[in-house]
């Protein structure tokens, strides 16, 4: 894929601590002997969006302060999905332990302390900050404790590991599509398994997606999956909260596109350009789909519009 991917072997403990705070960010790594041997494994894939390592190494409690988060912010949550051993996490006045049956999903610029022995496998999945707020404020506001021994949570856990199975033979994009799929199933998690999007800011999101349609309407490939890339959320969330103002991105697109269209038609500066032309620079495919959607729309055709 054209994400960038890597597979180290560190022996030593001071090497591990340079490339564990480079994939995690700034801490203080405490081990119990720096001097002896160190059997460290990363399998890292990332994309300019998401990230996904493998990581096992040996013994080690690792703690990032308000110190390491003010000289390395990082903007990121990460989700701890182990594989192989156990592992103990701190957050705030959350704690507990975690292991192949369970993960937790925490915010990388919150002070934590992150323990484990020398025999865990774990999987972490790294995505953007501003991606998991937008999704859901209650996913936001961990750290959350999920069981990945059933039902969703296990959806989860096996969406991660597939997706690190598979990296090699995904693209970027894909890639990235597949994390946002997974983001979603995460913020569900998080939320206890509500598939719907949160109400509580339903009408700040609807106003970002209309003001973004609105501004890049005539942007020939803009359809939902770009307008909620561009903003930060998943395409189903647009789509839910669309749906709950009684619209979609499809009739929002059509309806922006068509009212740029009818100033078109009306301004002097667009008069040397046909009807045709006109169309296909609000990103209309056909003079005929776009008569029949114009007439639709305002009870007239684009010819008589521009007369009047």
């Amino acid at each position: 894929m054209s994400s960038r991917s890597q597979d180290l072997t560190v022996s030593s403990a001071s090497a591990w601590d340079e490339v564990f705070t480079g994939l995690h960010g700034a801490s203080r790594i405490k081990v119990p002997d720096r001097r002896a041997p160190w059997a460290g494994r990363l399998e890292w894939q990332r994309s300019k969006v998401y990230g996904l390592a493998l990581c096992s190494g040996g013994e080690e409690v690792v703690d990032r302060d308000t110190r390491h988060i003010r000289s390395d912010p990082r903007g990121t949550y990460e989700l701890l999905v182990p594989l192989a051993g156990k592992a103990w996490v701190e957050q705030g006045a959350s704690s507990g332990e975690i292991g192949p049956g369970s993960m937790v999903l925490c915010d990388i610029d919150r002070p934590l302390t992150f323990a484990h022995g020398d025999d865990l496998v774990g999987l972490s999945f790294l995505m953007p900050g501003q991606n998991v707020a937008g999704r859901s404020p209650v996913a936001a506001e961990g750290p959350h404790m999920l069981s990945g021994a059933g039902g969703l949570g296990r959806v989860v856990r096996q969406l991660t590991t597939t997706l690190h199975e598979e990296r090699d033979q995904l693209s970027e994009s894909t890639f990235d599509i597949a994390c946002d799929r997974l983001l979603d199933l995460v913020c569900l998690a998080a939320e206890g398994g509500n598939d719907s999007a949160p109400t509580g800011q339903r009408a700040t999101v609807e106003a970002a997606i209309r003001s973004y349609i609105r501004e890049h309407a005539c942007d020939r490939d803009l359809d939902v999956v770009g307008v909620a890339r561009a903003l930060g959320w998943s395409a189903r969330y647009v789509q839910q909260v669309l749906q709950a103002a009684n619209t979609t991105s499809r009739d929002l697109i059509r309806r922006e596109r068509l009212n740029v269209a009818r100033a078109r038609l009306a301004s002097a500066s667009w008069a040397t350009y046909s009807i045709a032309e006109i169309a296909h620079s609000c990103g209309f495919g056909s003079h005929a789909s776009f008569a029949t959607a114009f007439r639709s729309e305002f009870g007239m055709t684009p010819r008589e519009a521009r007369r009047g």
